[in-house]
């Protein structure tokens, strides 16, 4: 078939071949871009024929979409320096006032300007004064949960987990994940597997991780990971663990060169991933959050 003709039929209806003109728009098929239809019924007339390219093509869209490259981790970059926050996160600190996370480089520099000018204690990016008291913190995080900011309210579902009232934790992260929140759907794939709150669920698990994982969820990808190597889609299991190396996660280089040592991956693409790995280390690094780490090391040493 010659790409005029290829062409040709992309604006023609897959089932009654008429073609698309100013009184009749084609609908694309919801599954898949091989197929258009001018109605249901031709669609549904049509279904026996489509059903196998449809399903494979889909697949194929899916794939593209799950093995694609993040642009950054779930966290994102801290709002104040504009560089990639770190994994550990007793490396950041979230402001219950704006439901920010903040790197502990910015939030210490803020810290000694104020003390250096005797300054009152603000929020290094919304600039409310700082919390006092527990409980007015507390009425902060309602306030932003009450407002729908899906990062405080996947934060009230956590602390609800760590309660032990997974009920409560499973309504906060379904909340949040239809909210957009990577982490409550990263939480929801782990309540699933567990059954934490809810009957376990492998199919919904899965769906829940592949998201968080799309969402640049370094743990959900290398869950996924783990899921593929075990089924033995090695292939598949080595893309996940590459896409998470890049995003600092530690566990997937581990695994990059277990699976190097056993030959299942080439010298040349654990290189690729090593330099990746480091170099996604070396954008989370600067000079103030070296100097935040050398203090609370000097402070956690004379306190010890």
């Amino acid at each position: 078939m010659s790409e005029d003709t290829a062409a040709d039929t992309s604006s023609c209806c897959a089932s009654c071949g008429i073609a698309e003109v100013d009184d009749i728009k084609l609908s694309e098929c919801a599954d898949c871009d091989l197929a258009k239809y001018c109605s249901d019924a031709c669609q549904k007339e049509h279904k026996s024929q489509h059903e196998e390219a449809c399903k494979k093509r889909a697949a194929e869209l899916r794939d593209e979409i799950l093995f694609r490259q993040p642009e950054s981790s779930h966290l994102g970059d801290c709002p104040i320096c504009c560089l990639p926050l770190p994994l550990d996160l007793k490396k950041s600190v979230m402001q219950a006032c704006c439901s920010k996370i903040i790197c502990k480089g910015c939030s210490h520099a803020n810290g000694m300007r104020e003390i250096e000018g005797s300054l009152q204690q603000r929020c290094p990016f919304c600039r409310k004064p700082s919390i006092e008291t527990d409980e007015e913190g507390d009425k902060r995080w309602m306030k932003r949960i009450e407002a729908n900011d899906s990062v405080a309210v996947t934060q009230k579902g956590i602390q609800q987990f760590k309660k032990g009232d997974y009920s409560s934790a499973f309504e906060y992260f379904t909340r949040a994940a239809e909210l957009g929140d990577v982490e409550a759907h990263y939480s929801l794939s782990c309540t699933y597997r567990d059954g934490h709150g809810v009957e376990k669920d492998t199919e919904k698990k899965m769906y829940h991780q592949k998201l968080a994982a799309i969402g640049g969820h370094p743990s959900a990808r290398l869950n996924l990971a783990c899921s593929e190597g075990k089924c033995g889609n090695i292939e598949r299991a080595v893309q996940h663990f590459i896409i998470a190396a890049t995003q600092v996660d530690d566990e997937s280089i581990k695994a990059l060169m277990s699976a190097f040592k056993g030959g299942e991956v080439r010298k040349d693409v654990l290189a690729a991933a090593l330099r990746a790995h480091q170099a996604a280390v070396d954008a989370t690094k600067s000079p103030q959050r070296d100097a935040a780490e050398a203090y609370y090391r000097n402070k956690d040493s004379i306190n010890a």
